[in-house]
């Protein structure tokens, strides 16, 4: 049975444009191939609320998926030993 989630992570700014690039595609790819990929929006970059390892911007990006109940965690394990994210929250919607 697949459910609804909706997941944003956002790109330390710093690595550069090609990177952020690759891994947007990286996770873009693994959501078309493990989940049901509904849509993929880019904020861009952006003024974070507030500093995460001495950086104040990031690079937004904003997915809405279907998949089994056991993806999320997979996916929020690749998104923790992904060098580049700073931050990430996977959320389940009614």
């Amino acid at each position: 049975m697949l459910k609804k989630y909706e997941t944003i992570f956002i790109i330390n700014s710093e690595v550069g444009e090609e990177s952020t690039k690759a891994l947007v595609e990286k996770f873009k790819t693994m959501l078309e191939t493990s989940a049901q990929l509904e849509s993929i929006d880019e904020w861009g970059k952006r003024k974070l609320a507030y500093e995460i390892d001495d950086k104040n911007e990031g690079y937004y990006v904003l997915a809405n998926f279907s998949s089994e109940p056991s993806f999320p965690a997979e996916l929020e394990r690749v998104y923790k030993i992904t060098e580049g994210i700073l931050k990430y929250i996977v959320i389940a919607k009614d």
